[in-house]
This record gives C-alpha cells, structure tokens and sequence, in this order.
C-alpha cells in the first residue's frame, strides 16, 4: 500500500521548486538553537528584502529534484546546516545577504550539555556582586573566588577550552557573569548565484582592509600621475599649483618684481635692512630704523618660541649676504630644471 503523502509537503515541495527555478540568489541558513522569538524578530528585520522559509532536508532534495537542478550543488549548500532554512533574493547579491545575515549572530546562554563553541577566558577581578553564598557557588563550577574589599572576586583567570562540556550550574554562573557562550542566529552555510556555489568562507569579507587597500591604491595611483605630469580632471588642480608655486619660485630667484612676488620682495629686503642696521652703532640709525629696531626688539621678548623665529630671520639673511646671489630661501635654477 503507497503511503499518502500530506498535503503540507507537497506545497513546501511545490514552494520551494519553485524558488530554485526563480531568478536571484539561493543560500542556506542554519537556525539551530535560535529560540522562536528570536527568529520570529529576524524574519521580521530581513523579510523586505529577502524571503526565509523553513523545511525538512528530504523536502529540499525533492523540490531542488524536481527544478532541475544538480543535487551535488544542494549537498555544498547543506553542509554544516543542522536545522537548514532556504534563503531566497532577487535584489540583494550573495555578499551583501552573507553581511546582512552575520548582524543577526548574538549570544544566549549554555544550556546543560552544551558545549564551548571557543576558548573563553573569565578574567581575574572584581564582580558586581556582594558578599554571599554565590562565592561557593563560583568555586563549586571551577571559578576560584572570595571576598575582597565588601565584593565578590575572581582570584585568577580561569579558562575553559573550546569542546568543554558547559553544565546546568556553570551555565547560571556565566548567565550572572554576562556571559553568553552560545552563538545563534541565521548563519549562512552556502549561497548560489548565477550558476557559482559559495561557501560562507569565500563570501566573509574584509570590507574595512578592502576600503583601506583601495584609498592607498588611489592615493598612490595619484601621485605618480601627478609625478609623471600627467594631465586629467583629478591631476590638472594638483598640477597648476605646483607650477604656479614653482613659478614663483623662479621669479624670486630671479628677483623679478610684480604683483605676486613684491610682497616677499619687500619683506625680504626689509629683513635684510633692519639685520644690517641691528649691527650698527646707534648713532649710525636715524629715527625710523631706531623705532623699528625697537619694535623688532619688543616682538622678539614676547615668547620663547618668537624669539627663536625672529634669530632665524635674522640669521638666514647674513648667509644669503654671503652669497651674494643666494637663493633667498629657494632652490636654485639649476636645481630647478636639473
């Protein structure tokens, strides 16, 4: 006699045939250990842009039979999904749905029997708590602790590996710590998308290394473009300020005067004067040379800082004396042009 075969299962069946046949992308999730409440608010956060929906193993190696497509490729899907959810979306691809689903990933407390998904690592220190019986309640699960200064504190650091059994009593314990070992959430196991199989692995990005690796690139893409001489909307303002800047350079140089380069100029002739005039008796300055000597004088006693600024002004035009035909701060012609 061929048993019947409930309704229900045949509409998942038909359901999910149906989402393997549509366009978009296909992921399996796992939702093992997610408590209803908490995937009833996952759904409800993801569900404009994506759908979830729920069904046995055996019913999705039917459907995915019966749209045609390579059981092999469900298998990579499946792998590692003890309770498997079907993923489906149409305006999202593989990578932004692997992100969107990785915000869904929170703690919730051990349960007896469960095991460390980790190493945890409780740290040696003060807790919150006062004085009680909840110091034997700490020794009794492996956690050494006492009394100090009107709290309860964790004397060491106290480890457990990644595998240990979690029982009922360490379980509260950690619950009181704030320490919520295991993980839950929709965690994608495989994705598919135009004909390519994705492991979870291969869609877990490092955005925030990739942003970074690409401002260094164009930073430096940039500059050698800029360095080269090569003209573009990006290149063409860093470009002409460093004409305009050498440019003004050479004119200084050359000691040609208009309107960009009178200002430097006169300030600089100006420097020159009262350095000269600083190294002259006073009976040698008329009034106006006293009176600016003066103010030079008044300025440099103003801060420790000023006055280092003002003996440098003052020493940088003696060397350019020297010189003669010095280069007044700037590099010389030749050195301009090689």
């Amino acid at each position: 006699m061929i048993p019947k075969v409930a309704e229900w299962k045949k509409d998942r069946v038909s359901e999910l045939a149906g989402i393997f046949t549509s366009d978009g992308v296909v992921a399996v999730v796992d939702v093992s250990g997610v408590p209803a409440n908490n995937m009833i608010d996952m759904r409800k956060t993801l569900r404009d842009r994506m759908s979830i929906t729920m069904a046995k193993k055996s019913l999705m190696r039917i459907a995915w039979s019966e749209a045609g497509r390579e059981p092999g490729e469900l298998e990579g899907l499946l792998e590692g999904a003890e309770q498997p959810c079907v993923v489906h979306s149409d305006s999202m691809n593989a990578f932004e749905i692997f992100s969107e689903l990785e915000k869904t990933r929170q703690g919730r407390p051990a349960k007896a029997g469960e095991s460390f998904p980790e190493q945890i690592t409780i740290p040696a220190g003060p807790t919150e708590f006062g004085p009680g019986p909840i110091v034997g309640e700490f020794n009794a699960v492996g956690i050494p602790a006492k009394i100090d200064k009107g709290k309860v504190a964790i004397q060491k650091d106290t480890t457990f590996e990644q595998g240990d059994e979690i029982s009922a009593d360490l379980g509260i314990m950690l619950a009181k710590l704030g320490i919520n070992p295991i993980e839950i959430g929709l965690i994608l196991t495989g994705a598919i998308e135009g004909g390519h199989i994705f492991s979870s692995s291969d869609l877990d990005l490092d955005t925030d290394g990739l942003r970074n690796d690409i401002i260094r690139a164009t930073s430096g893409s940039h500059n050698l473009a800029c360095n080269v001489g090569w003209f573009s909307t990006t290149t063409t303002p860093t470009l002409i300020s460093k004409a305009a800047s050498e440019a003004l350079s050479v004119a200084l140089e050359a000691g040609i005067v208009n309107d960009a380069t009178a200002a430097f100029i006169l300030s600089q002739a100006q420097s020159r004067a009262l350095s000269l005039a600083g190294q002259l008796d006073s009976d040698a300055l008329d009034d106006e040379l006293r009176s600016s000597l003066g103010a030079a004088s008044m300025s440099t006693e103003a801060t420790p800082s000023e006055v280092a600024t003002t003996e440098e002004a003052e020493e940088a035009p003696a060397e350019e004396e020297e010189e003669e035909e010095g280069s007044a701060g700037f590099d010389g012609l030749g050195d301009l042009f090689g």
